[in-house]
């Protein structure tokens, strides 16, 4: 199949990350299992634009294996890993990604996905969403969609009545964001902050813009690893609950000048800017945890001063005599500086994902274009997939006890 990666002879590499995914991501091997038979995807194509990481080729091998023939582009310019590109290409997948894509070259992939005419997208952030939008792609019968910036945008298309097919939140999937969003970009955050600078964090002040469930992961985390936590929030409930779970509260404009560590997990644009900038102390560190790069105001810092590579993805800007440090160019630390969420936490993921692909195929007819939840059949499956490959079991609800809730 067609597709432009950076080295085809990194497919043997590839190949050893992605047989080291497979053999932690249990669920999303049983499901392929159980359906490999039926072929339940035969004669449909595929567009996935996610990051291409070892956990994504189990999906996409898996995809295939049921019979879909399958593009794929990255999610982001600097995500992508060569060796499971490589791999993935030699498998018969086109592959369009290679790490470092200028924004003009990332366009253009997602360009190659859609003119491969995909019925099902799968899409990490919506950008391969808005692009099928702006082309006025008809071949596509539903999608699905990862993240929660994602999420909102598409939420925006219905709202406007502009949705043309219809899309499965599968960021919205209780086995999604409880574990993904909140352990894996907890624990991967804080691995791409740690791999990028060598920081010691015991001590250390770690100011978490945003409580979400990606804030709370990040915030404990780095809690857990010895830091003293600062939560900025606009939202009061949320806020609320970061005091109650004991961290410190304030505005950004009061953090800034005692944090050591920033990380953003908003979704927002606009987070950190100039006037934090000029509060903030010498050796600032500056990271992202949310999907786009508009978090940090990375365009004043790059327009004040001329930036210096000290470290593969730290950045020295010096700003009113001071450094402050930019790590991952403002783009996902996780994924840039590190491999992103380790394979148990995205076997829940892309078990959804991929049951949810199943779920389009078979119903697309019936389904309304707007966003749906993941059908709650399909979270609860997960979630027992996922306890039985850890070797869980737990109690059923006995006859009396069931006559007992559903009496009046």
């Amino acid at each position: 199949m067609a597709g432009k990666i950076a080295d085809g002879k990194l497919a043997g590499r590839g190949r050893l990350s992605f047989e080291w995914a497979h053999s932690r991501m249990a669920i999303v091997e049983k499901i392929r299992a159980k359906n490999e038979r039926s072929q339940p995807l035969s004669g449909l194509r595929l567009g996935f634009c996610l990051h291409i990481t070892k956990e994504t080729s189990v999906l996409a091998m898996a995809a295939k294996s049921l019979g879909a023939d399958v593009a794929i582009c990255s999610a982001n310019p600097l995500s992508a890993q060569d060796d499971i590109a490589a791999f993935l290409h030699e498998k018969g997948i086109g592959v369009y990604a290679w790490r470092g894509e200028t924004k003009a070259e990332y366009q253009q992939c997602i360009k190659r996905v859609l003119a491969f005419r995909p019925a099902i997208v799968t899409d990490d952030g919506g950008d391969l969403h808005a692009a099928a939008h702006k082309a006025r792609t008809k071949s596509i019968l539903g999608g699905t969609e990862e993240t929660t910036s994602g999420v909102k945008r598409l939420a925006a298309l219905e709202k406007a009545g502009r949705l043309m097919y219809p899309i499965i939140a599968v960021n919205n999937a209780r086995t999604k964001y409880l574990f993904d969003n909140r352990h894996g970009t907890g624990q991967s955050t804080l691995d791409g902050i740690l791999r990028a600078t060598d920081v010691f964090l015991p001590g250390k002040r770690v100011v978490v813009c945003g409580y979400g469930w990606v804030g709370k992961g990040v915030a404990a985390r780095a809690r857990g690893m010895g830091a003293i936590v600062t939560v900025t929030e606009v939202e009061p409930v949320r806020a609320l609950e970061a005091k109650m779970d004991g961290f410190e509260v304030m505005m950004l404009s009061d953090a800034a000048p005692s944090g050591d560590i920033f990380v953003t997990c908003t979704g927002q644009t606009g987070v950190i800017r100039k006037e934090h900038f000029a509060k903030m102390k010498d050796g600032a560190m500056l990271a992202n945890a949310g999907h786009f790069d508009v978090e940090i105001d990375a365009g004043y810092l790059r327009g004040t001063s001329r930036p210096v590579q000290v470290r593969p993805h730290v950045e020295r800007f010096s700003i009113n005599g001071k450094k402050l440090f930019l790590l991952s160019k403002g783009r996902v630390v996780n994924l840039v500086a590190a491999e992103g969420h380790p394979p148990e936490v995205m076997a829940l993921s892309f078990a959804n994902q991929l049951l949810s692909i199943l779920h389009v195929a078979k119903n697309y007819s019936k389904m309304e274009p707007i966003v749906h939840g993941v059908p709650e059949k399909i979270d609860n499956d997960v979630a027992r997939y996922a306890l039985d490959a850890m070797g869980v079991r737990i109690d059923a609800v006995t006859k009396a006890q069931k006559h007992y809730q559903d009496s009046s």
